[in-house]
């Protein structure tokens, strides 16, 4: 009997996006048989209750790393053609840029009330060498009237027409969470305290179920960890460290043209009582969505560890209203909007390398890694979940030539 006529009890460790997709794919490969194979995805709060559901969605084919990218980036095109993304998850194409600008003065009314935040600040570092070469000098696009134009210093492209495009991350991260309900995946909320061996094989996983608080134990022949920053709770061994990262949901005055931005505003001196002598650099990323609202997150800090779960996620307004400050001033219709959101999330970064993620088989029978994916995990979703199907059931990858994000080399 083949492996995949086996009977096979698949456990993925996580509700982000990672491992939604896996769950997705694997309901959706040729040889997967509900009569004989389950798939169960144990989530510890909510599916995409972190980075998942807080990110900012952008996908671009200069994003990292290259052996994956351009896959992921077509199925994220396949699925919202398949599954009416462009509704249920606010798939679009959109334009990409670098906006260098001077920021005004807020005035009292103006500005979210506070000072600017202590601690310090990390790069997010999304754009690579690659993305950085893609910077050309180019007129400030005709539709991008949302930033006042007397501010402007200077623009630069970052995409050609189709190599950019977004999602809202909560949106297609629960879609796709039900697609894979649908074909037979099971969700359960609860938190993962082990997973049994024997003889160097998986065997079985333990969790503490949320809703009772009961432990619960369930056979499992293959267990996909994809539990992002907190992969170390289940796989100590793992090289995997967490940023966090702060954002704002803001709905401007009027709706704005499809735009994501990265940004670099000489902000006023004002901006920051305890700087009054010089002016300060921001480099917030600005994300126009199809729902009218705009996402807007700064840089990353190590001030607070990972909390227990993604619910218990601190929060720190002043981080907050510095992001909310530094766009409000270089666009009236962000400087005058709604904030309706304030948030923090914790991206998992591979200690190991720069750009993970780590990707397959771990040494163990059974166990498979799939985190740390930094800043990039929605749009190497699909990509990852479906050579993580393929591991499973073909036993190696198929899609895309991922050898160097093996975690056998750093496990």
């Amino acid at each position: 009997m083949s492996a995949s006529n086996e009977r096979r009890d698949i456990v993925i460790v996580g509700g982000g996006i990672i491992g939604c997709c896996s769950a997705y794919y694997l309901t959706r490969h040729p040889s997967f048989d509900p009569s004989r194979h389950s798939v169960t995805l144990l989530e510890a709060s909510e599916i995409a209750g972190g980075a998942s559901g807080k990110a900012g969605g952008l996908l671009a084919l200069w994003a990292y790393p290259s052996n994956i990218v351009p896959l992921s980036y077509k199925l994220h095109a396949e699925l919202a053609k398949e599954h009416n993304g462009k509704e249920r998850w606010g798939y679009r194409e959109v334009g990409c840029g670098q906006a260098v600008a001077k920021g005004r003065p807020l005035s009292d009314e103006n500005a979210e009330g506070g000072g600017a935040r202590s601690g310090s600040s990390v790069s997010l570092q999304k754009r690579s060498a690659a993305a950085l070469s893609k910077l050309k000098s180019a007129g400030v696009p005709q539709d991008l009237d949302w930033i006042a134009p007397e501010l402007w210093r200077e623009y630069e492209s970052m995409s050609d027409p189709g190599e950019t495009a977004q999602v809202h991350p909560y949106l297609f991260t629960t879609s796709i969470a039900k697609l894979a309900e649908e074909k037979g995946a099971k969700i359960t909320l609860g938190s993962v305290k082990k997973i049994g061996y024997s003889n160097d094989s998986v065997e079985s996983v333990t969790y503490t179920e949320n809703e009772t608080g009961k432990s619960r134990t369930i056979p499992a022949t293959d267990v996909i960890v994809s539990a992002g920053p907190w992969t170390r709770s289940i796989l100590p061994e793992a090289p995997i460290s967490s940023m966090r990262a702060h954002s704002v949901v803001i709905r401007p005055t009027k709706p704005v043209s499809a735009y994501t931005l990265f940004t670099n505003i000489e902000m006023p001196a004002n901006f920051d009582p305890s700087k009054r002598s010089r002016a300060t650099v921001a480099s917030p990323e600005i994300y126009a969505r199809p729902d009218d609202t705009v996402y807007a997150c700064g840089d990353g800090d190590h001030e607070v560890p990972l909390p227990e779960t993604s619910a218990d996620v601190e929060v720190d307004q002043e981080r907050c209203r510095d992001i909310f400050n530094q766009v409000g001033s270089i666009s009236d219709e962000l400087r005058d909007g709604e904030i309706t959101a304030r948030q923090a999330c914790y991206l998992p970064n591979v200690a190991a390398i720069r750009g993970g993620p780590l990707v397959g088989h771990t040494g163990t029978k059974g166990l498979y890694l799939a985190a740390g994916h930094t800043c990039w995990g929605v749009q190497n979703a699909p990509g990852t979940g479906k050579v993580i199907s393929e591991f499973v059931f073909d036993g190696n990858a198929k899609s895309a030539k991922i050898g160097s994000l093996d975690p056998r080399n750093f496990l």
